[in-house]
């Protein structure tokens, strides 16, 4: 049975973990770009510099002393999010929408207290949500409001379009829906639904929830399938651009579309996940080779629209 199974992914070109690891992320990441994309911070900077939106940041927490004065530093904010630098799967992500007296209020509606506020940024300076449990950085920045059109198929949190780029191209796209089983993030592990994309179009497909095919949001009931991405050709330039941005050859790319500034890029990931694959119905490898193929031919790099027009009509679902 699981010769059978393991046979019929291999035919349908799915890229395993191993496969993954070793033949990309190995091959087209060199280690010490890893940097680039594993703190947030350094990832926004570098977008600033190329021109690349993303939310706007606030305040950079280094040191405990920092905190003492947190009060002062978030008096002009009405709203915003904390994060760690070096934070992954959303852990340690605290989303204020606004304020009910001297309590900050989170996007479930519970407060909490200043009190409160200042024990997580201090547990974020710890380590506590870094990869690897190091000593990190509190990045303090704008809330994206997202678009109204996802509200039927969001529970909570905010929606993110996710692209993977290899050597500048875009192969395929998801957009990740936050559940109640995922505490509103955005993550496919913690139990968000992850709904395929038609590169060409930006139109839905399916959705994969632990890697089990679904066609509704599991909390309000609505079809994923059929909705239109707005900005989708700005979406794919911007993820086509973060190659150039970074060097990485193999990465995966999380837009936010918000309401008022349209697409920001949210977030790098050098490791992206592959059930992105379960919600295309595609497998990742055919795609991959037709890349490798296009740019041993052209024998030096496109440009990003060239890249971008190329992916849309030879990935079409």
């Amino acid at each position: 049975m699981l010769l059978g199974n393991w046979k019929k992914l291999k035919a349908a070109g799915v890229v395993g973990m191993n496969r993954r690891n070793v033949d990309y992320i190995m091959a087209y990441n060199p280690r010490h770009l890893y940097p680039m994309v594993d703190d947030k911070l350094h990832t926004k900077w570098l977008a600033v510099k190329a021109g690349i939106a993303v939310p706007e940041l606030y305040q950079v927490i280094e040191i405990e002393h920092q905190i003492r004065d947190i009060e002062t530093r978030l008096a002009p904010l009405h709203d915003f999010v904390i994060k760690p630098a070096h934070g992954s799967g959303g852990d340690g992500i605290l989303v204020i929408t606004g304020r009910r007296k001297q309590r900050y209020v989170k996007t479930n509606g519970d407060v909490i207290t200043l009190a409160e506020l200042k024990h997580h940024v201090s547990n974020t300076l710890s380590g506590m949500y870094s990869l690897g449990g190091h000593a990190d950085k509190a990045i303090i920045e704008y809330r994206v409001k997202f678009d109204p059109l996802f509200q039927a198929i969001s529970y909570q949190g905010v929606p993110d379009v996710r692209l993977i780029i290899f050597q500048g191209y875009p192969v395929m796209a998801m957009v990740r829906l936050p559940t109640r089983q995922s505490e509103g993030k955005a993550n496919l592990h913690q139990g968000a639904v992850g709904v395929g994309i038609n590169l060409a179009t930006g139109i839905t497909g399916h959705g994969v929830l632990h890697n089990d095919v679904v066609e509704h949001h599991p909390d309000t009931t609505n079809v994923v399938a059929g909705l239109q991405i707005p900005e989708w050709d700005t979406m794919l330039t911007l993820a086509a651009r973060c190659y150039e941005m970074t060097g990485l050859g193999y990465v995966g790319v999380d837009i936010i579309l918000d309401h008022e500034r349209g697409p920001l890029i949210l977030e790098l990931n050098a490791r992206p996940g592959l059930n992105i694959q379960i919600a295309n119905d595609h497998g990742l490898l055919p795609r991959l080779r037709e890349i490798e193929d296009r740019v041993a031919e052209k024998g030096k790099p496109e440009g990003i629209d060239d890249r971008v027009a190329f992916v849309k009509e030879a990935f079409a679902n």
